[in-house]
Formats: structure tokens, C-alpha cells, sequence
């Protein structure tokens, strides 16, 4: 080295500081691509995208041959950074290089090409696998025995090996990535997409329609009540039972009655005819089980049971489209909304709305492990019926009873959760009691 030129030295460290800042930043954008859209151009046909995916299916190597580059790199650079230094400085000189060389390469060969390249990722990842292709297959006797101490190291500080990079995302990991992409799926699209990743955390029993708001056709009533209850029903499909929703026999679809009602010719021969049996849905089976339950058994409603056979609810495949789309009942026989808004902040609310809803509606976050709806909240508090007029806070929210039945809340008054503040000022006697 003594006979090389000092200038073809300093132009010889030039060029290694720059391919240290290539291996730097070609390492930090390998390791930063995103892997699921490198995967998705592979498959569409992208060369460079194919060439990178297949270098980043053994990683360990990969890194090793960059660090291999790279530190071989760095230290010629500083034996020719010390060679120079003695040659203009003398001893003094090798001090003064070590510091510059140091700043050189954190600036020049580290922390800029790897802010470059993090901004950058899938352009530089892409152009270097052009490089490190053919590099790491001129290297791969050195890289395999590196790796296989590394191995060996590894196994004596007996570190934990894992053979499969664990890919796969869990679904609070897939919610994070959906809420993450901002406008590139349309915020209408995003609830859809994260309302799918919640079918696999609600049961049939969270959105059943309960055992006493079942509608249907009591085939022991005088026979002009059931054709009028025919011809007044908002529903497309109704419960065919005898006395009682416990004598079930079966579902009926009205778009079967039209002609006869439209000719006079309906008998209760003719609709006994086409009652189609029943079908019974186990309670707390997962919606995104019985989604596919219903495309399987080819049904379009069923009758949620305990464990004992007890009819406890009835369940369409509306209401589980519903939590996906949201609601799109045109009914114009509906009733008023069951969440309805007040001018001073507070909300009047139905007894039979269910705790999801509300904290779907209101971005509230009660909790909804236990009772269901409101009316069951109601009533595990006072473990009683309560009177018009008892109130109580659940959640930081007050909640008062308005109207009520004798086994059952109609409505409820629920004012926006108190502040700490407030919850300090609030009378102790207010809070749980019955009025």
C-alpha cells in the first residue's frame, strides 16, 4: 500500500464510505418494505419485487452478507484513512483520522443513506437485489459457515430457535391496519371491513330479537285474525306456533300467501301446507359460525335455544348482514328509533336496546360481558323491578327509569358520564338509590 499515490487513496476511501452507505441503506430498506404489498406485487409479476421476496426468505443470510460487506468495507476504510493520516500528519495523524473517519462514516455511510433509504424503501430494496443477488450466491460458503457459528453460539447461551417467522396477524392486528390506511378505503368501507373482524366476537344472543318480541301467527286464532295479521305484517317471514312460541311448528314465507290473499282463495289448508319445520340455533354460537350455519343449511332464520331447549330469541340473516352494512330497514311500519337524543345532552332510550348498539351509536364503551340490554342492566342493579323514578349510575353513567311495566323497563333516561368533578360533588344518597 506504501506504493499506491496518496490522491488514489483518498479516492479509493471516497468510494468505500459509499458502498458502506449502499450495504447501510439497502439493510435498513430490505428489513423496512412492507411484506404483504411485496407479496402482492410478486404475485402480479413485478421481476424486482420476485427478486427482493426471494431474497428476504432467509433473512439470517441476507444480513449476514450485508454485515459481511459492510464491516469488510469499513475496516479497509480505516486502514486507509490510517495510512493516509501517517503519510500528511505522522504519528499525530492517526488520532485525527480515527475522529473524522468516525464522523464521516456516521454521517455519509449511516445515518443518512439509512434515513434516505427508510423514505425510500422500495425503490432502493428493489435496485440492491439486483446487486446482493448474485453477491450472495458468489458468497454463500462464507455466509453458511458464519451463520452455522452463529448457530452453534446460539445454541451454547441456549437462546430459544424459532424455524417459521410468525407472519400471520391476529385480528386486533388486522383492525390496526384497516383504521391505519386512511383514505385509501372509503370510510364507509373501513366499518364494513372492521365490523366483519367483530363477527368473531359476538354471539347470536347479542342481536337476537328476545323471545318476547317474536311476531308471529297463532294457528288457534278465529281464521279472519290470522289473515289480518297476515295482510299487517311488516315482516317477509313469521313464526307459525300453537298458544304458545313454545308449540312452534315451523316458519312461514308471505310471499307464498300473495296470490291466495289477492284471489280470495287463501284456506288454512293451504297455509298449514307450506310451513317449513322449524330450525334451532345452539345460544352463544359465534355470528361468523352461524353466517355460514345459514348458507350451509340453506335457512334464512332460526330459533336461538338454551341448553335446556327453551326458546330464547329469533335470529335472520338480516340481522347478522346488518352488523357487517349496518341497518338498512325500509319498513315503513317501524318504530321510532329506540336511541333518541334530548336538548340538554341526555338520551331517552328503550329498554330492549342492547348495550352494543349503544356503544356502537354513541361511542360509549359500557360494559357488555353480563346483561344485554338495558332492561337487564336495569335489573341486576335493583335485582328487582324498579318504580318509575329510581335511578342509578352505571358506568359514571346516571341512569333513570321513566317508564315500566310490570316485568319489564320501557325507558330509561341516560345523561352523559360524570366527570371526576362531578362525580365529587354528586350526593352519596343519589347513586344507586331507588328514589
Amino acid at each position: 500500500m506504501n506504493a499506491i499515490p496518496t490522491s488514489l487513496l483518498g479516492l479509493l476511501l471516497v468510494v468505500l464510505v459509499l458502498i458502506s452507505g449502499f450495504f447501510s441503506g439497502s439493510e435498513t430498506a430490505l428489513m423496512s418494505l412492507n411484506r404483504y404489498r411485496l407479496r402482492h406485487q410478486a404475485n402480479q409479476g413485478n421481476k424486482a419485487a420476485q427478486r427482493t421476496a426471494k431474497l428476504l426468505e432467509q433473512p439470517d443470510r441476507l444480513i449476514s452478507m450485508i454485515l459481511l460487506g459492510n464491516n469488510f468495507v469499513n475496516i479497509l476504510a480505516s486502514a486507509i484513512a490510517t495510512v493516509i493520516a501517517l503519510r500528511l500528519m505522522g504519528d499525530a495523524g492517526i488520532a485525527v483520522a480515527t475522529g473524522l473517519l468516525t464522523v464521516v462514516i456516521l454521517v455519509f455511510a449511516e445515518v443518512t443513506p439509512k434515513t434516505f433509504a427508510n423514505r425510500h424503501a422500495e425503490a432502493v430494496a428493489f435496485r440492491a437485489s439486483a446487486v446482493f443477488g448474485p453477491l450472495m450466491t458468489a458468497l454463500y460458503p462464507l455466509v453458511s459457515s458464519i451463520n452455522w457459528i452463529s448457530k452453534k453460539l446460539l445454541e451454547l447461551l441456549k437462546a430459544p430457535h424459532n424455524n417459521h417467522t410468525d407472519e400471520h396477524l391476529s385480528s386486533e392486528e388486522l383492525r390496526t391496519i384497516v383504521n391505519e390506511t386512511g383514505g385509501l378505503i372509503p370510510p364507509r368501507h373501513r366499518d364494513m371491513l372492521l365490523n366483519i373482524l367483530d363477527l368473531g366476537s359476538i354471539s347470536v344472543n347479542d342481536i337476537m330479537v328476545p323471545r318476547n318480541e317474536i311476531v308471529g301467527l297463532d294457528m288457534d286464532d278465529p281464521w279472519d285474525e290470522i289473515l289480518s295479521n297476515i295482510s299487517q305484517s311488516p315482516h317477509s317471514r313469521l313464526l307459525i306456533y300453537r298458544e304458545t312460541v313454545d308449540k312452534v311448528e315451523g316458519f312461514v314465507y308471505l310471499r307464498k300467501m300473495l296470490d291466495g290473499m289477492r284471489t280470495g282463495t287463501l284456506t288454512l289448508e293451504y297455509l298449514e301446507s307450506v310451513v317449513r319445520d322449524p330450525y334451532f340455533i345452539p345460544e352463544g354460537t359465534k355470528l361468523t359460525v352461524q353466517l355460514l350455519n345459514f348458507q350451509r343449511e340453506k335457512r334464512r332464520i332460526g330459533l336461538v335455544v338454551d341448553e335446556y331447549g327453551d326458546i330464547q330469541g329469533l335470529l335472520t340473516i338480516e340481522d347478522i348482514l346488518e352488523e357487517i352494512v349496518g341497518e338498512f330497514d325500509t319498513d315503513p311500519h317501524r318504530a321510532p328509533a329506540e336511541i333518541r337524543p334530548q336538548a340538554d345532552g341526555s338520551f331517552i332510550v328503550d329498554g330492549t336496546a342492547q348495550i352494543r348498539h349503544l356503544n356502537k351509536t354513541l361511542q360509549w364503551n359500557l360494559p357488555s360481558d353480563g346483561p344485554k340490554t338495558l332492561n337487564g342492566i336495569v335489573l341486576e342493579h335493583f335485582e328487582n323491578f324498579p318504580p318509575e323514578g329510581a335511578a342509578f349510575e352505571f358506568n359514571d353513567h346516571p341512569i333513570t327509569v321513566i317508564s315500566a311495566e310490570e316485568n319489564r323497563v320501557l325507558q330509561v333516561r341516560i345523561d352523559p358520564a360524570l366527570s371526576a368533578d362531578q362525580e365529587d360533588d354528586t350526593p352519596p344518597a343519589a347513586t344507586g338509590s331507588l328514589g
